[in-house]
């Protein structure tokens, strides 16, 4: 070892000069603490000063900055800001649906699924995708309603959050899912099967808010800001949702900086 690191790095355990048997092999089990020394600083000598890790990329998980603006929403367009109290109602009724849901999550996690109901592994973003959008959604295909089916095709149009469903979901698989159907709306526009889910993955998000969380929903709410200002139409439904998101973001989960000013 060069002086210059002796000094940064003194001695722990100092060891002198002792006499060790002849047969001595640092290779089997020690069988004195002077041979536990000696041996470990045979094996720190044999260190090398520089360790590369061997990372394989394809384990990395996808997307994982996480970008925070410390930027606002932008506000509703003229006409459709919501009142201080339609938001306030609307904090009201979220929490009444949080209390509900904690108060009898064990009973609709019991239930059983139907059999058609798979669902995917907390880290398969692209099968999330497509459970609670359904395939037409996600690949962006219009297909025709076939009248002779009478039911329902789930893979096609989406699972809705049932509470047999998010039920099941823990807080790490929550915030997995609130974060691919973030990140897809980030690109795409707004639909009533996606803000089911993002209702659903809101009432389901324990306070306080762990920093990713906290990241997540303050982007989905600036997003749902930037899409209502673009909404052409002006679609009273739709602007209503986005309302909602927003509202529940800042007025629930404390995030006031992002708050709709009362019209």
């Amino acid at each position: 070892m060069e002086p210059g690191v002796e000094e940064l790095m003194p001695r722990l355990l100092p060891v002198d000069d002792c006499d060790l048997t002849e047969d001595f092999d640092p290779t089997v089990p020690p069988r004195t603490p002077q041979e536990y020394l000696k041996r470990v600083q045979i094996e720190a000598a044999r260190c090398p000063d520089v360790v590369v890790a061997q990372i394989d990329p394809k384990k990395l998980r996808k997307k994982q900055t996480v970008n925070i603006s410390i930027s606002g929403c932008q506000p509703a367009p003229e006409g459709y800001s919501p009142t201080l109290k339609w938001q306030q109602q609307q904090v009201a009724n979220f929490s009444a649906v949080r209390q509900s849901l904690n108060k009898h999550r064990n009973h609709w996690r019991s239930q059983h699924l139907d059999s058609n109901v798979t669902m995917p592994k907390s880290e398969d973003e692209e099968g999330w995708k497509k459970f609670c959008l359904g395939e037409r959604i996600y690949s962006e295909i219009d297909v025709l309603c076939d009248n002779e089916n009478l039911g329902i095709d789930y893979i096609k149009v989406g699972f809705p959050p049932l509470l047999s469903i998010v039920s099941r979901m823990n807080q790490a698989t929550v915030t997995s899912v609130l974060e691919y159907l973030i990140s897809w709306f980030g690109e795409k526009k707004f639909t009533p099967e996606l803000g089911r889910w993002l209702y659903a993955l809101l009432a389901c998000l324990e306070k306080p808010l762990l920093p990713e969380a906290h990241s997540l929903i303050r982007q989905l709410a600036r997003r749902c800001s930037e899409v209502r200002v673009l909404e052409e139409n002006k679609n009273e439904e739709q602007i209503s949702a986005l309302n909602l998101m927003i509202c529940l973001v800042s007025r629930y989960f404390d995030q006031r900086d992002l708050a709709d000013e009362p019209s």
